[in-house]
Parts: C-alpha cells; structure tokens; sequence
C-alpha cells in the first residue's frame, strides 16, 4: 500500500514539475505527456477504488420505478450470535461435520453447523422438537452476546425497501410484538396479519478462519435454525393475497417456500398446490419477484420448478448453494457436480442460469413469465434477463453488489480499506458451448455477454475484510437489484 502512495506522490510531483516548464516544451509534447501521467496515476488508484467509481457512474434510477411494494410471506425475530458461542453455552463438544436435512437434537444440530462451518457455507434447517428447540432459544436469546434483528427473507426485504422514503411498502407474514415493534415505520402490516407471539429463528454466525475443533471456516458465513411453523405452513399467504386489491402494488414479492420442508411430504404437497393457486389469483400484469433459500428435499424443489411456480413469476433471486441444488433436483446441466470448490466457477454458474430461463423461463411457445434471474455469491453477481423484458440492469446489478459491500462492513457507503475484490480477473462464460474469455476491468466493472435471446451482465463483489453481519445479506442484495430495475410493459 505505502509503495503505491509513494508512486503516486512522485507523479504528482513530475506533473506539477512538467507544468512549470510548460512554456518551454512543445504544446503537443505537453499534452501526450500530461496525458500519460494523469493515466498512470488513475491506474494507481486500487482496484477497489476504481470499481467503486465506476459503479457510481453506473447506478442511476430506472425511468418507471416503482411506488408500491408489497413483500410477503415469511417473517420472524432473528436472534444473532457466534454459533461457537452458543454451542459452548448448550455443553455441545466439537463435532466431526455430518448434514442432516432436519435436526431432531443438540447432536444433529452441532454436526449440521460443522457441516457447514467447514466448508464456509451459508445453510437453513427446521428443528422438529418444539420443547428442545424452546430451550436451546431461551439460552440464545439470553446470552450476552445475541441481537435481536427483524427476520424473514420477506420481512428482511421489506425492511430494506423501507429506506426508500419514496416507497410504499406492505408486509404480510405472522408479525408479532417484537417483530412490529423492530420494523420500519414505512411498512404497513395488515391487520389479520398480526399474532399474539413471534416466531423466533436462531441464527449461528462464524468468521472466516474461526475455529471449533478441528474445524476452520474458509469465509465467513452463518447456520440458521428454527421450528417454525406458521411460516412453515404459509398460514399468511392467502392473507398476503387479498390484501393485494386494496395495496395495488408496482411489483409483488414472494419468499417463505422453504419453510415449508418441516412439513410431512403429503401436508407440503398439498400447501404447494394451494399456493399456486393463489399466485395465479395476483393480476398478471404486476411483476412477481420470488426470492429462493436454502433447501435439502430434491422432490420439493423439482415440484417448485415444474409444478407451475417458476412460470408464474417474473423474476428469481438466489445463491449458488441454491442453484446448484436447483440444478442437481432437474437433472440440468453440471448436476454431477457435488459442491462448489472455491469461488463458483462463472462459465458453470453461466450455464446454469441459460438452462432455467431455456427450459422454464418466456418464451414464444411457452407460456411462462419468468424472465430474470439475479443470482449472487460471495465473489460477484450476474443478472440474467430474456432481451425486451427488463431494463436498467447494468445498475441494477451494480447496485445489488454495492449492497454487498455496504451491509457487510456495516458502513453506509464502501470503505476501500475495508473491502478487497475477490473475483476472478478473467474468466470463460460457458463449458456446454463455445465461450468467450472476458478479462475483467475494474473501470468498467459491469461486463455484458449475450447467449441465443439472452442478456448476461457480471459485476465483482467488492467482499469485506471483517464483515460485521452476514444475516439478510442476499435478501438486501435482491432488493436493492429490484430497486434500480424496470420492467417493460407488454
């Protein structure tokens, strides 16, 4: 760092320097050397630095944004603190890693959070004893390090939306007394979405290098935890839908079907099939957004998929835990792939997101509305949209990894020193087809690729050093993508 701000104050120097002698040296020679310094010097900024300029340049309003937002279904009380921490408090041991796809006890639960401790990724499991689950929450939310945050994917973005004074925003969900009282006064909760308790979820976080046991997190991340089961059930969905006649919302969206996995196989079929039923009630001309989360059972997400969900929304948001789990469940394309090693890899993750908008997304023979997709991992975001449905998406997708930036250092813009990019500088943009090699310019930050009626658009993540809450970090960078797009009427 001291080496380039000594390169720097040298070249500052020599252009005051040729700016003295000026008169005595030829105007163009002048010029071709002013020139040439003001560009070494740009270049000595960080890459950090330059890619924060150049997003500034880039996030402008979308000319029809939106006024109205009505966000639903799922809604709790977060109850944040070190996993290590509580698991420690609970006399629970290191643990070698093993997953479950449900917790039944303290065992399941310290070697589901090895699990993914290990491997540095972020996972969501319902814990079916209610009177265990009751203890080990009373010891969470009474240990001297827990925060209680607003929580929900759907609360989470509403909230986030709030901060637009500009916006309107309705959240429906099971709300309760300390949920209502943590969120922002620009959310308007119906009221037949109010009950008389809250729905607490446990949320375990971990640094990167922390360790328990013989386990170390490679990036920081966090393991949550819940028996919920209003938000297991959807109780609010319905309520969220004919509350839409009186909102008249710009734009819906819909998060909670996750939740849904603590349910017995016939209890969730049958919920899945009435909630199709009531999104196909919301009037097809306002745009639907469903935002994914974590999952285990592959029948229920390929049922998402093919059971009418994903045609009937205009636009998805998720991770690359949940794509390639998405992928594994359809049979599409990488779906051997066990696990992301490292930073997914963009040509894979490219391919990935060009198969769900081929085989599920609009197109002339298929009568589906789906047509973006805003997928986000540590390292970077892409937007993938069907060309003439969505506009603004160079600041859409810059905004989103701004977001990143910010919410994880806690800081209200990006702070450089804080931050360090951690994409890959060059990159392919497919494996199933011939691909074009994209090196990556952090002057212009956003790269554009197109593939058979399809828009791609990159942007690194500018990932922070110490992050100080990794909770709701994908929900605040969906929604800040919403924010800076535009949909096109058809």
């Amino acid at each position: 760092m001291w080496q380039r701000s000594v390169c720097v104050g040298l070249l500052a120097l020599a252009l005051g320097y040729l700016c003295v002698l000026g008169p005595e040296l030829p105007s163009a020679a002048l010029r071709q050397l002013s020139a040439s310094l003001l560009e070494t010097l740009r270049r000595a900024r960080s890459l950090e630095a330059r890619t924060v300029a150049a997003w500034q340049a880039a996030i402008v309003r979308p000319a029809r944004g939106w006024a109205r937002v009505a966000v639903g279904v799922n809604a709790c009380v977060d109850v944040v603190l070190s996993g290590v921490k509580l698991l420690e408090a609970l006399g629970l041991d290191p643990s070698d890693g093993k997953n479950h796809a449900v917790l039944n006890s303290g065992q399941d639960l310290r070697e589901a959070f090895a699990h993914f401790m290990e491997r540095g990724a972020a996972a969501e499991r319902f814990f079916s004893d209610a009177e265990a689950f009751q203890d080990i929450a009373r010891t969470a939310s009474e240990h001297p390090m827990a925060q209680l945050y607003v929580g929900g994917n759907a609360a989470l973005i509403g909230q986030k939306l709030a901060t637009n004074p500009d916006l309107k925003i309705l959240l429906c969900g099971p709300v309760g007394p300390k949920l209502h009282e943590l969120l922002d006064d620009n959310v308007v909760v119906p009221p037949e979405s109010m009950q008389e308790r809250d729905e607490f979820h446990l949320i375990l976080e971990y640094q990167a290098g922390e360790q328990w046991g013989q386990v170390r997190a490679p990036a920081a991340n966090r393991f949550i935890f819940s028996h919920d089961l209003s938000n297991g059930a959807l109780n609010m969905l319905e309520v969220f839908v004919s509350s839409l006649d009186e909102f008249q919302p710009d734009l819906v969206v819909l998060s909670g079907l996750h939740m849904m996995e603590g349910q017995s196989k016939e209890m969730r079929q049958r919920r899945l099939m009435e909630a199709v039923a009531s999104i196909s009630d919301i009037p097809t001309d306002i745009p639907i957004h469903l935002e994914l989360a974590s999952m285990t059972d592959q029948d229920f997400m390929s049922n998402i998929m093919h059971q009418q969900v994903f045609p009937l929304v205009n636009s998805i948001g998720l991770n690359e835990q949940e794509l390639l789990f998405l992928t594994q469940s359809a049979s599409g394309p990488h779906a051997s792939l066990a696990s992301w090693s490292g930073i997914p890899d963009v040509g894979v993750v490219s391919d990935i997101l060009f198969w769900i908008l081929k085989e599920h997304g609009k197109t002339a023979e298929r009568a589906s509305d789906l047509t973006r997709i805003h997928f986000h991992t540590l390292a970077y975001h892409i937007l993938v949209t069907v060309d003439g449905h969505w506009g603004n998406q160079v600041a859409a997708v810059a905004a989103g990894a701004r977001a990143a930036g910010t919410q994880a250092c806690a800081t209200d813009t990006i702070d450089t020193s804080k931050v360090f990019l951690k994409a890959p500088l060059e990159f392919v943009t497919s494996h199933t087809e011939a691909p074009s090699k994209i090196s990556l310019n952090p002057d212009e930050p956003v790269v554009h690729w197109h593939r058979e009626g399809i828009s791609f658009h990159f942007t690194p993540v500018l990932v922070c050093k110490d992050p100080v809450r990794t909770v709701g970090l994908g929900d605040a960078i969906s929604a800040e993508g919403l924010l800076y797009s535009e949909v096109y009427p058809q």
